[in-house]
């Protein structure tokens, strides 16, 4: 989840309410969201928080299933920066 030459880094106030909007119903998304924001945070760019804030307009179990692939993106998020950042995600 580095940051290219050419890319943007997140505004810190996007971030700040990516993680207030990450604060989910189900533990399990919590917890996997609390870990990718410790480990990449620091790191994202725009177009990254773009796409996890557009991830995080899913519901709760919609969401944990698209995160441990129990069901695909809905046509709509499935792009390759979805990807991307699903792959950071299922990081263990």
């Amino acid at each position: 989840m580095s940051q290219t030459a050419s890319s943007t880094p997140a505004d810190q106030t996007d971030l700040s309410r990516l993680r207030w909007r990450a604060r989910r119903g189900l533990l399990e998304n919590d917890l996997i969201l609390q870990r990718f924001f410790a480990r990449h945070a620091d790191q994202l760019d725009a177009e990254t928080a773009q796409a996890l804030g557009e991830l995080l307009g899913l519901d709760d179990n919609t969401l944990l299933d698209v995160l441990l692939q129990r069901t695909a993106l809905p046509e709509r998020l499935d792009q390759p920066r979805m990807h991307t950042l699903l792959a950071a995600l299922r990081q263990p």
